[in-house]
């Protein structure tokens, strides 16, 4: 992914709305996890499409037919920080509703479900 600088403000969603989200309306959401493969292995939510960073290159062409731009979409990675780069790449590409999951699968695993180990 290349650095670039964008203007829009990022639109952040704690793991606790995440949660809610996910047991109310799971068919309504897009979920995107941009961590590596084997952060995945160890820890994940069911649900997410993996769309590691490192393989930009190979899914990022496919972006807007992959998924609804109009959509809500919820993107995480291990804390926060490369979620938030993948959203802002997201809004640059037409996506309209896409939220970064604040703290990201350590934080769920903190406040929301412990069985999800952290590392």
């Amino acid at each position: 992914m290349v650095a670039q600088s964008f203007d829009q403000p990022l639109v952040e969603i704690s793991v606790e709305q995440l949660a809610r989200q996910m047991a109310d309306s799971p068919e309504q959401l897009q979920l995107i996890d941009v961590r590596e493969r084997q952060e995945v292995a160890i820890a994940s939510i069911e649900g997410f499409e993996i769309l590691p960073l490192s393989e930009f290159a190979q899914w990022s062409g496919e972006i807007s037919t992959r998924f609804d731009p109009t959509a809500e979409t919820m993107v995480m990675c291990h804390h926060g920080m490369r979620s938030a780069q993948m959203c802002q790449w997201l809004i640059s590409q037409g996506f309209t509703n896409v939220k970064n999951v604040a703290g990201g699968i350590d934080a769920y695993s903190i406040i929301v479900d412990d069985s999800i180990p952290r590392y």
